[in-house]
């Protein structure tokens, strides 16, 4: 039963619903069509050519008519007066903006303006300019008409990330469960210059904006960002351990990794055993590549990652201990046992690189977590206790009331109190805007009512969820699915 009640607490259920998908956004891409219009031309020339298609297409339907012309200048002086130097900086702040739009045509923010990203927030001005030029050039009909283009790239490129991540899973030992509540969104995104790569990080939520490079994409940066995707809650769990390192910041303010590493040690450690990780990963199988695997990291401990040599030997020890069932297990123990004066004094004998390799997630520029965000990940981690207690001080405090009542119920139905879960359920329908809330809380309340064998209630949640506007495709896949027959947890048959 309590297996049962737990897979009501998550969008992300193992019954055919993946942790990572391969999705496109239409807000993302009239948002680049947008500075592809206006001249953001980087590496034209080894694109892919979709690429070259969609551009040539967005400038037709700009020469149109009368208004497409003038709202295309609109747009135009709006991103000339706000470029950036460098060109993957200027692709970065919109990647930032788009992620954070609803859908089309309003393309409303999803947040509050203080709330967005500090580089989404320097373009904000972008999007009522895109709105204009986004009807006058009918960017509609063209993300329509290729739209089986997009989904082309989805199945050129879905086995290899499935391929990935089923080794890394592998690798890690991770249950499933370690994803409750937790999603990664991968959009394959070609009117991105080639190779680029974007990452964010939105409370229990991480996004990849992929560009790519001829006829493959970068899966190493790919497979980065899923280790902190998998990594993160875990470090997020350990505040009294993390605190008793955080003197370990005093040793890398020479090194050139970014200040946000040396101002947060939670980044510093997971940063290190992620390297660690990738350092290990290295032709596995292969024992004459011990040699290139210590020269990464010996690279990572260059560029401050001082870590990193601690977790790659604690890592040979886990891959063959067969007692601990995975890395949530070891991780609090390979916390614990480090040396804080040990690892300083190692740091001392290092010579740190004159710069070093940009972070994939630094780019990303994450506000600092607000208690919900904190909440999302105790949830994540089945702590669901310590996840209401921070959503009923943000309710308290009028914090985002609608995401604040979403927690609650699902920690609620994590707890197994279905009376309390169905309450907030109903409490967040009552105050929450955001379709994908809205459209979550009427598929658990007919989860809930299915089980307590109250189908026509059920359907009458099932069909809401529908009608939520939530377009993302396990929300619509969830509903449907609780239309066709009765809800039942994985591994029991439904009625």
């Amino acid at each position: 039963m309590l297996t049962l009640l737990a897979t009501l607490a998550a969008p992300a259920l193992a019954q055919q619903t993946p942790k990572v998908s391969l999705e496109s956004s239409e807000s993302l891409f009239a948002v680049l069509a947008g500075i592809n219009a206006c001249g953001y031309d980087q590496e034209l020339t080894a694109s892919d050519p979709l690429r070259m298609r969609l551009r040539s297409e967005v400038a037709e339907a700009a020469q149109a008519s009368p208004e497409a012309q003038e709202a295309r200048k609109a747009m135009c002086d709006f991103y000339a007066d706000h470029r950036a130097n460098d060109p993957s900086r200027d692709l970065a702040q919109y990647v930032s903006l788009g992620l954070n739009l609803g859908e089309p045509p309003k393309m409303a923010p999803s947040m509050r303006e203080a709330d967005l990203p500090p580089d989404a927030g320097y373009v904000l001005g972008f999007v009522p300019v895109l709105e204009r030029f986004y009807q006058a050039a009918g960017l509609h009909a063209l993300y329509e008409k290729h739209r089986a283009d997009f989904e082309a790239l989805t199945e050129q490129f879905s086995p290899s990330i499935a391929e990935m991540i089923l080794r890394t899973d592998s690798y890690l030992r991770l249950p499933i469960a370690g994803y409750s509540g937790r999603h990664m969104a991968i959009y394959l995104e070609p009117l991105a210059a080639p190779g680029q790569i974007n990452a964010r990080n939105y409370g229990a939520d991480y996004f990849l904006v992929v560009s790519p490079a001829g006829g493959a994409i970068p899966m190493e940066q790919i497979r980065h960002t899923y280790l902190h995707f998998a990594l993160d809650p875990l470090a997020m769990r350990r505040g009294t351990t993390m605190r008793r390192l955080e003197t370990l910041e005093l040793s890398v303010k020479a090194a050139p990794l970014d200040e946000s590493f040396k101002r947060d040690i939670v980044l510093l450690v997971n940063e290190s055993l992620i390297r660690a990780i990738e350092a290990r990963q290295i032709d596995a199988r292969n024992p004459a590549a011990e040699p290139a695997r210590r020269a990464a990291v010996e690279r990572a401990e260059k560029e401050g990652f001082i870590l990193t040599l601690y977790f790659y030997q604690r890592l040979t020890k886990f891959e063959t201990d067969k007692d601990s069932v995975g890395l949530q297990d070891a991780y609090p123990d390979m916390l614990y046992d480090i040396d804080v004066d040990q690892v300083r004094k190692h740091a001392e004998g290092i010579q740190f690189a004159a710069e070093a390799a940009p972070e994939v997630m630094r780019a990303s520029n994450p506000r600092q977590a607000s208690a919900l965000d904190q909440a999302e990940a105790l949830l994540a981690s089945g702590d669901a206790a310590g996840a209401a207690k921070l959503a009923q001080q943000a309710l308290e405090r009028q914090e985002d009331p609608g995401r604040a009542l979403f927690i609650l119920a699902r920690a609620a139905a994590l707890s197994r109190d279905m009376q309390g879960a169905v309450s907030y359920f109903q409490r967040t329908l009552e105050v929450a805007h955001e379709p994908r809330t809205l459209a979550w809380s009427h598929i658990y309340l007919g989860r809930i009512y299915d089980l307590q064998q109250e189908r026509e209630q059920a359907l009458e949640q099932y069909r809401a969820a529908l009608a939520a506007g939530d377009a993302a495709a396990d929300t619509k896949a969830a509903a449907e699915r609780g239309l066709q027959q009765p809800y039942a947890p994985p591994g029991q048959p439904r009625r």
